[in-house]
């Protein structure tokens, strides 16, 4: 089993204008005789999945899905050639429709905790309507399946949230800010469960079953 989770640390990064983390004291043992952490955090911080409430009125919460739909076979697509803010274009969408996760290992995660984060490879929209069509969830070692807004954002690139929208258009899930994915096959079982909150997203521990 490898673990496919960022440490949840105070002040960890988040998209831009999200809430920041907060891990701090609540009670301690010399004047509680107990330990307690208060943590502070947005539905959408660290090794986390979203639903479609994230983006569609109306849309299914997590708490919407059973425990069931949080294992997949997983496929894992290399896409380590991109360069900041390149497209992963549609040819990189398996055709093996008997796996119904996949996964974009860029290594953009080797940029965590820094600026380049948010400049990441990121799914055309051809992509991400090739993995909606095909019944496939994603993930990425990236913050965001779509592009980040930076300074450095080119005038070309999507507007909005064309990936989310196509993806959890069909109510399939998305996991992000994934990590370790050099220690995982090509092929393997992705478990990523969520606390079962009727919210748009949460954390989640992701972790990879090796056969």
């Amino acid at each position: 089993m490898e673990d496919l989770s960022h440490p949840f640390l105070d002040d960890l990064q988040t998209y831009p204008g999200d809430v920041d983390v907060h891990v701090s004291p609540g009670a301690d043992y010399e004047t509680d005789g107990y330990r307690s952490t208060n943590i502070e955090t947005g539905s959408h911080a660290g090794t986390h999945v979203d639903a479609p409430a994230h983006i569609l009125p109306g849309g299914k919460t997590l708490a919407e899905y059973s425990v069931e739909e949080f294992v997949f076979e997983a496929i894992k697509v290399d896409c380590r050639d991109l360069e900041a803010r390149e497209r992963i274009p549609a040819d990189r969408v398996p055709t093996d429709e008997s796996a119904d996760c996949v996964v974009f290992q860029t290594n953009w995660d080797e940029h965590w905790g820094t600026d380049r984060y948010f400049d990441h490879p990121y799914l055309s929209p051809t992509a991400a309507d090739l993995c909606a069509e095909r019944g496939f969830a994603i993930g990425t070692d990236t913050l965001n399946p779509d592009p980040t807004p930076t300074l450095n954002a080119d005038t070309d690139e999507p507007d909005g949230f064309q990936a989310h929208d196509a993806i959890l258009g069909v109510e399939n899930l998305i996991f992000e800010n994934l990590t370790n994915l050099e220690a995982v096959p090509a092929r393997f079982e992705l478990r990523a469960y969520p606390l079962p909150l009727q919210v748009d997203g949460a954390p989640v521990r992701a972790v990879a079953v090796l056969a």
